[in-house]
């Protein structure tokens, strides 16, 4: 496995969020893999954010096999996916490694608002994910105002 200070991976990267830092972190020098349900759909974003990074890396895998590839794990997906993704993913990850859960528990998941937060019995979704990751993984909140606006440039902030 490579060390979190060159490589990186994104569960989530097909969508805007993700995509966005993927690209980000690919014009910044840093190999993402990017893991989704569908191992076909992860390699085309991956070829997507090889585009926007030229010179970047990127390579796409199916959401476990993405999980145990890197001792960094960013977590950007709906939280309607939330718990059955960490379920999954959970399997393949151990002690070590850091999970960044960028996940708004937003009422759109279950058809409500955008702008209206729904209520995780664990108290927010990263300390969902903390229960449904093995024991060593540390998880943290983070990236929850990052825009996916910059996802076709290659500036990194």
């Amino acid at each position: 496995m490579s060390g979190p200070e060159s490589s990186v991976t994104i569960i989530g990267a097909s969508g805007a969020l993700g995509f966005a830092l993927a690209v980000r972190l690919a014009a910044a020098g840093i190999e993402v893999t990017i893991g989704s349900r569908d191992p076909q759909r992860a390699r085309e974003a991956a070829a997507r954010v090889t585009e926007a990074a030229p010179g970047g890396g990127a390579q796409g895998l199916e959401n476990a096999e993405a999980a145990a590839a890197n001792e960094l794990v960013v977590l950007s997906v709906p939280f309607l996916s939330h718990h059955e993704t960490l379920a999954h993913i959970g399997e393949a990850m151990h002690a070590g490694q850091l999970l960044i859960d960028a996940t708004v528990p937003l009422a759109a998941a279950v058809g409500g608002r955008p702008t209206r937060m729904l209520g995780v019995w664990q108290g927010s979704a990263a300390q969902q994910a903390q229960e449904l990751v093995p024991d060593g993984v540390a998880v943290v909140a983070a990236l929850h105002t990052v825009s996916a606006a910059g996802a076709r440039s290659t500036r990194t902030y």
